[in-house]
């Protein structure tokens, strides 16, 4: 699902299939003061992806560390990499926090797991990806890279990221 652009620069979307939308998705109020901005993405094409959205919108809600200042509608595409497998849902959630994206991201991996997040290989069909895109700083280590690798070129974000009032 890379970006293509046609002959007058103007992003394809063609593998953005239809908008769902949900109780949560999309949701906007006023950006409050937190030491760091994250975007992050969320992504799955096993089971009922939808109403897994919602319920990581309502964890991540409900957790006095984090505050949902926005979220995009859920958009339905074509997968990429490994395309022998279902369309994906893909959203994403503009967060604040005062937690460094280090331990942001093991507050994801441990979601991905209590949703049975499995990572058989690249690009493998999955019940939820939860992934750090950006942030109001740069990070790159073998655990994290920001801005995620990629993010640029996938209309999965492109597309939701530009339904969104930042």
């Amino acid at each position: 699902m890379d970006v293509k652009y046609s002959k007058n620069g103007f992003f394809e979307i063609k593998d953005a299939i239809k908008f769902i939308k949900s109780d949560f998705f999309p949701f906007y109020r006023k950006i409050k003061n937190y030491k760091y901005s994250i975007i992050l993405g969320l992504g799955g094409n096993v089971g009922k992806v939808k109403q897994r959205f919602d319920k990581i919108f309502q964890i991540l809600s409900k957790d006095r560390r984090f505050y949902i200042a926005q979220s995009s509608p859920i958009v339905l595409n074509k997968a990429f990499g490994f395309t022998k497998q279902d369309d994906f849902l893909n959203a994403v959630l503009f967060l604040q926090t005062n937690l460094h994206p280090k331990e942001v991201l093991k507050i994801m991996l441990n979601l991905e797991l209590r949703f049975k997040r499995k990572r058989p290989f690249k690009n493998a069909p999955r019940t939820i990806d939860l992934d750090i895109l950006y942030t109001n700083i740069k990070i790159k280590n073998k655990r994290l890279i920001v801005p995620h690798p990629g993010v640029n070129e996938r209309i999965s974000v492109i597309l939701p990221l530009g339904l969104m009032r930042l």
